[in-house]
């Protein structure tokens, strides 16, 4: 799939006519039968809890798709990170990244050179489409930190920017997962292991060694050399307006499009873009046009730049919002909608998952 529909009937579509039942056994090949609905989730613009219900509806049983539920709680459970530790996951969490000998991003993946012919194939891919199978993503953060040695924070940011599905918690923490800044223990495949999964058959790369081999790697040629790479978010040019039309206002985001919230609500509907925000966290061009492209299901939207700070100015009654980490708001604050009502920080996934099971079959029964 090389397409994102941005049109809100052609992504609930996609919802309820998506076919899990060969998820579990080819997920983690890059032909697999994953959903492609992780960028509509991370916009916001569905939830987990909107996949999950429609799979329920379609009379599916929580044991026979427990793989891909688990897989939706994952991003409930990276956002719950980002919750409860705010800026911290900017930086090594848990463990510093080990071997870490230098910052920046490496020329040869960056600049599609690599000696792995399925790499070049797969970041080609991302900066055309915008997409990478998750799979390949774990691949690339394992060469760059633990066969490169690069730190993970610059190489992140340089995924983030580029992908249409980008949700700083599940980026940021999935490659200090591969980096071992989480459980003190780096992933690293070898070049069969790509081979199964990718269905291709090279030989002969750096990464043709056994697992003790890679342990040991000290450096690749090709990995010494630092691209010369700007993340630069291109400044959307509009002219705010100068008054609002009703009292209330709802406060759309980047992390918040969905056209059904409050959609009954009398309201002064904005799509706020804070600078500071894209500053922090830059995006491509494409990823930008893709994200208006989606914010265009809400209706009567209006567009401003700026600080909230400058928006509260022009708001007369309440101001509603939905709540994600980078929000810096005042007014009235809804919880985004999620699996279960599972938060707080916890060491591991699974406790996670334990917890959010046990309500999902206490709501069934």
């Amino acid at each position: 799939m090389n397409n994102f529909s941005s049109h809100y009937d052609d992504i609930i579509d996609l919802v309820d006519s998506y076919k899990v039942s060969h998820y579990a056994k080819t997920r983690n090949f890059l032909d697999g039968g994953v959903s492609y609905l992780s960028p509509y989730i991370s916009r916001g613009i569905i939830s987990t809890r909107t996949v999950y219900n429609s799979l329920i509806k379609r009379g599916y049983a929580l044991e026979n798709i427990e793989k891909f539920v688990q897989e939706l709680a994952w991003r409930d459970y990276w956002q719950s990170q980002w919750d409860f530790h705010g800026d911290k996951i900017d930086s090594d969490l848990n463990f510093s990244q080990k071997s870490m000998q230098r910052h920046g991003l490496p020329n040869s993946l960056i600049n599609v050179r690599s000696s792995i012919d399925v790499f070049n194939v797969s970041i080609e891919k991302l900066y055309k489409d915008g997409y990478m199978h998750n799979h390949m993503r774990m691949y690339v953060a394992m060469s760059i930190c633990n066969i490169g040695a690069y730190h993970w924070h610059e190489a992140a940011k340089w995924m983030y920017y580029h992908l249409l599905d980008g949700d700083w918690a599940s980026n940021a923490l999935s490659w200090q997962w591969v980096a071992g800044c989480l459980n003190d223990k780096k992933y690293i495949a070898n070049q069969e292991n790509i081979n199964k999964y990718c269905r291709v058959n090279e030989r002969g790369t750096y990464l043709d060694k056994s697992y003790d081999d890679l342990a040991q790697y000290n450096e690749v040629d090709e990995m010494l050399i630092l691209a010369d790479e700007k993340l630069i978010w291109k400044q959307i040019h509009c002219q705010n307006p100068e008054s609002l039309v009703h009292d209330d206002t709802l406060i759309f985001n980047y992390y918040n499009l969905d056209p059904k919230w409050r959609s009954e609500q009398v309201a002064n509907r904005i799509l706020l873009i804070e600078p500071k925000v894209f500053e922090r966290y830059p995006i491509s061009e494409k990823v930008m046009t893709f994200f208006l492209d989606l914010s265009k299901n809400i209706n009567d939207l209006i567009i401003f730049v700026g600080d909230f700070s400058e928006l509260k100015n022009l708001c007369r009654g309440e101001i509603y919002y939905r709540q994600h980490p980078l929000n810096d708001y005042l007014g009235v604050e809804d919880q985004r909608e999620s699996l279960s009502s599972v938060k707080g920080n916890y060491s591991s996934f699974y406790k996670f998952w334990k917890k959010c099971k046990r309500q999902l079959l206490e709501e069934r029964n």
